[in-house]
């Protein structure tokens, strides 16, 4: 508890390494923001549409792990900020509503809504950053990539096609730099609880996949459709799987391990705010080419949600071969060779029926994990049982 005559918010890390419950409120609002950009995508299934989507996603992901960091340094409980948060919360629900139009008659309604999001965001972290010169330094830098975001956002509302396209995408990409290019050594975060968020933000993400197969059923039951809806959520169980069995248990507690400062820092900003796009875009295509197969199990599914389901499985699984090196500097063969032989069977899904290509990457993404459980054997167990180990 903070003395008599402390400041509420101070740069100090939060108390508590457990996520809390306002934390859990405002990341309900991502489910919608996930489901908005796979709509975007499923109305527009088409290579610009899947580039849409993404880029929206991309947007709304980098809101979501700055206050992810934000969360580090203050209690969102605490104080004003709750009322802060409830604030960037309705910003954030407007720009989930505006998502399907963030390219069309929404599009300046869009970048002036996540603005303030993002506002909001750089504000508490000013507030939380009066006695920090290290991190009050972090924040400016932030504060300047986050201006020229939004003001490339609303730039490209005034245009449309390939250029209001190619707006988006340097606004993204300077948004995303602006932390890499002013470092990292001011930050703060408490890795225990960071390392959870992130993994409450995938389950979200995988969470969208089971709602894209309600979606695509459109209340129809048939038993194909039933055999393609239990295939979905065995392929979603695979990624979840392949995430929390071993990777989140490492990775959180390398992060812990990590020397505080610059080098934890770098691991956090590197692993989790960069990487992890890769896994929640390949969970989102993924959520798309399940809504299409659903709905349609005996036909041969188009070129677009053939990718994005092939596609976004071997994204989800690079995202974890890069997330690994980062980490421990290896590379995860098996999981690598997936997803090339996803890519290479993309052609074929094209001419094969929605349902058994289902199947078939079931089947692969499973035999995958069948072959690491027993690869790694005593030392899985240990990761996971380790009072067992130290017993």
């Amino acid at each position: 508890m903070p003395e008599a005559g402390q400041p509420r918010l101070g740069a100090t890390l939060r108390e508590r390494e457990q996520v809390t419950p306002l934390e859990l409120f405002f990341d309900l609002v991502f489910v919608l923001a996930f489901t908005q950009c796979t709509a975007l995508m499923a109305h527009h299934p088409t290579w610009s549409g899947l580039a849409q989507g993404l880029l929206v996603l991309g947007m709304l992901w980098w809101a979501w792990t700055g206050y992810a960091w934000l969360t580090s340094v203050i209690d969102p409980e605490e104080g004003a900020v709750r009322l802060v948060i409830f604030g960037a919360m309705a910003a954030l629900l407007i720009v989930s509503l505006c998502v399907p139009e963030a390219f069309g008659e929404l599009a300046l309604v869009f970048a002036l809504a996540y603005g303030a999001v993002r506002i909001a965001h750089i504000g508490l972290f000013m507030l939380a950053s009066p006695d920090d010169d290290a991190l009050r330094h972090s924040v400016l830098g932030l504060g300047v990539s986050t201006a020229i975001a939004i003001g490339l956002l609303a730039v490209a509302s005034l245009f449309d096609g390939l250029a209001q396209g190619a707006i988006w995408l340097l606004a993204l990409v300077l948004d995303m730099g602006g932390p890499f290019l002013f470092g990292a050594e001011g930050w703060k975060l408490v890795p225990e609880h960071f390392a959870e968020r992130h993994g409450l933000i995938v389950i979200i993400a995988l969470g969208e996949s089971i709602v894209a197969i309600g979606v695509g059923a459109s209340g129809a039951l048939t038993f194909g459709i039933g055999a393609a809806a239990v295939l979905g959520v065995a392929l979603t169980a695979a990624m979840w799987w392949t995430y929390f069995d071993i990777v989140a248990i490492v990775s959180g507690r390398r992060l812990a391990d990590a020397e505080p400062g610059r080098v934890r820092n770098e691991m956090a900003r590197d692993s989790y705010s960069y990487i992890h796009l890769m896994m929640i875009a390949g969970t989102i295509m993924v959520a798309l080419g399940l809504k299409k197969t659903i709905g349609h199990f005996d036909d041969h599914l188009k070129a677009v949600p053939a990718f994005a389901l092939l596609g976004g499985v071997a994204l989800y699984l690079l995202g974890h071969v890069l997330f690994r090196y980062r980490h421990i500097h290896s590379i995860n063969r098996q999981r690598l060779g997936l997803a090339v032989v996803l890519l290479i069977l993309v052609p074929v899904a094209v001419e094969t029926p929605a349902i058994a290509v289902v199947a078939v990457v079931n089947v692969l993404i499973w035999a995958m994990i069948v072959y690491e459980t027993r690869l790694y054997g005593e030392g899985r167990h240990r990761v996971r049982h380790p009072e067992t180990a130290e017993a």
